[in-house]
């Protein structure tokens, strides 16, 4: 979760924004009021609406230093937003990131592939003027400190092979060394991509998991094939939070961890209090 929204037009956000008040008039909601929203090839889907706060109204209130739950008690019980002097929207100079902390290291063998079930146990937030160093902040307080050198392993499933290219490439270009299997290698090598070749785990050694356990790898991204990951996968990805080395399981959180290892390798972690932030607003 990001604040400000980082990777939505200025035209999806206000259709977001209109679906909201029409929703909100529609349900006669007073106080919070939870939706989500799914976006696909630019248009906006409603998948739920809740008449209640999420866990995203604390984020927010930390973010912006508006107390939104306060806010809406009030408003539950007959007081205006005008009356509260909350009239218009707050708009940081910026950004926020909110991560999940889970608890994969407590449970060995457990795979690190995320599904509609809750697995997190409590979130954190990184805050800083740049997205990229919002991340890689929010990374660390989860407990996955982004490398800045070293091999990265990548592995991805037929469809993500065009989307990886780019973040590969940007890893070369940082410094790093890529490691990948062969349909993936393949893939990047036909694109100017210098790899090299890791057998996997039942294909022969020494394989990723060999690589793993000798602590030489800094970095991996393996997305998932199928409904049901392959048992390879599996092995992989319970090695690497078995010896604490950061996995990455979508395109899109990779290349905002490629974001972020780029801020990370042009300037130092800079801390200020929340106060000193929420003092920007205007």
């Amino acid at each position: 979760c990001v604040l400000p929204p980082y990777t939505l037009t200025d035209d999806l956000l206000e259709v977001i924004k209109q679906n909201t008040y029409a929703l909100a008039q529609e349900l006669k909601v007073k106080g919070l009021m939870n939706i989500q929203f799914a976006i696909r090839n630019d248009v906006v889907y409603v998948l739920e609406v809740n008449p209640r706060a999420s866990r995203t109204v604390p984020f927010v209130s930390k973010a912006t230093g508006v107390p939104l739950a306060k806010l809406a008690a009030k408003v539950m019980v007959g007081r205006t937003l005008a009356e509260l002097g909350f009239t218009r929207e707050v708009e940081v100079p910026y950004v926020a990131v909110k991560e999940s902390v889970f608890p994969f290291n407590r449970f060995p063998g457990v795979d690190t592939v995320l599904g509609p079930e809750m697995k997190s146990t409590g979130e954190v937030m990184g805050i800083d003027s740049t997205y990229g160093i919002a991340f890689a902040k929010a990374q660390l307080a989860a407990g996955q400190k982004l490398p800045q050198k070293g091999k990265v392993f990548i592995s991805v499933k037929n469809r993500d092979k065009r989307s990886i290219i780019f973040i590969a490439k940007k890893l070369w270009e940082l410094g790093f060394r890529i490691v990948a299997t062969r349909g993936t290698a393949k893939a990047l090598m036909q694109n100017g991509v210098p790899v090299d070749l890791i057998f996997k785990v039942l294909e022969g050694r020494p394989n990723v998991v060999d690589l793993i356990k000798n602590r030489e790898i800094a970095l991996i991204i393996n997305t998932p094939s199928g409904r049901k990951p392959k048992q390879d996968q599996i092995s992989i990805r319970s090695e690497a939070v078995a010896h604490n080395i950061p996995v990455i399981t979508t395109i899109s959180g990779a290349a905002a961890s490629v974001n972020g290892i780029d801020a990370l390798m042009k300037e130092e972690l800079q801390v200020q209090s929340l106060q000193e932030y929420h003092r920007k607003i205007r």
